[in-house]
């Protein structure tokens, strides 16, 4: 089962991964990231569209902790739960998406 981390609870998680040097991985698209983002705080940023992950899975470690991000948190559940499959141990999926980060995490990040 992924774990579920609410944006209000991604410092925890963060700080049980410390020393480890963790990824937030953006699954959304392109002009979802125009359209809002987030700052790294104590993690690493990484952008790959949920369609790219497989082509691209080479470039995230495996041994990294990974927490995914996307709108709602649909398809970053999605992509959580391939990049366990492909032995990736500790993957998290952000519940709620950039939508609930910014209600509970930034404000200043637009909702759309």
């Amino acid at each position: 089962m992924i774990e579920q981390v609410r944006p209000g609870e991604l410092d925890a998680w963060l700080q049980r991964h410390a020393g480890q040097a963790p990824v937030v991985l953006d699954v959304r698209e392109a002009g979802e990231l125009r359209a809002a983002s987030v700052r790294p705080q104590g993690f690493d940023l990484v952008t790959i569209p949920m369609g790219q992950v497989p082509a691209r899975l080479g470039e995230l470690d495996p041994q990294r902790p990974v927490a995914c991000l996307c709108h709602h948190g649909a398809r970053s559940q999605r992509v959580a739960m391939f990049l366990a499959q492909q032995g990736f141990g500790q993957v998290a999926n952000i519940a709620g998406g950039i939508d609930a980060w910014s209600a509970e995490r930034d404000a200043g990040v637009p909702r759309y």
